[in-house]
């Protein structure tokens, strides 16, 4: 886990980008800070936690299959933790359902009544435009 190193202005929002392939990792964390955002990163659900309550990001790229603590336990923790509750979770993940349906987690999640179904998700490979706007749109105040 760490932060990234570019100076974001004090108002930049903060994104909190796990995944534990380290190419994806590395694209998200330039996509994201290049379009102004700061960003923090972890590589597994784990750290991440640890990361997510001790920084507060104000948003969080979420990869679904990692080691440790898996990206559902992780938005599980989140999504029931009353500090982190209200913090947007945008899914990024290769996992996907039955016939090779790319939204067929995130119809699982949606289905899921102990949890909120997640702010955004989208299947890799990412529609660079279409997750810029969504973080963009989730992180507008």
């Amino acid at each position: 886990m760490s932060a990234s190193n570019k100076a974001p202005s004090t108002t930049a929002k903060r994104v909190l980008v796990v995944d534990d392939e380290p190419d994806v990792l590395s694209y998200l964390e330039m996509l994201l800070r290049d379009s102004g955002y700061q960003t923090l990163t972890a590589s597994d659900g784990a750290a991440a936690l640890e990361l997510a309550r001790k920084e507060k990001p104000d948003l969080v790229t979420l990869d679904i299959s990692m080691p440790k603590a898996s990206g559902t336990r992780f938005y599980k923790e989140v999504k029931t933790d009353p500090e982190l509750a209200g913090t947007p979770v945008v899914i990024v993940t290769a996992v996907t359902g039955y016939g090779g349906d790319p939204y067929g987690y995130e119809k699982f999640l949606n289905r899921r009544s102990l949890v909120p179904p997640p702010e955004g998700f989208f299947p890799k490979p990412i529609d660079r435009e279409a997750f810029l706007a969504a973080v963009k749109k989730l992180l507008a105040s």
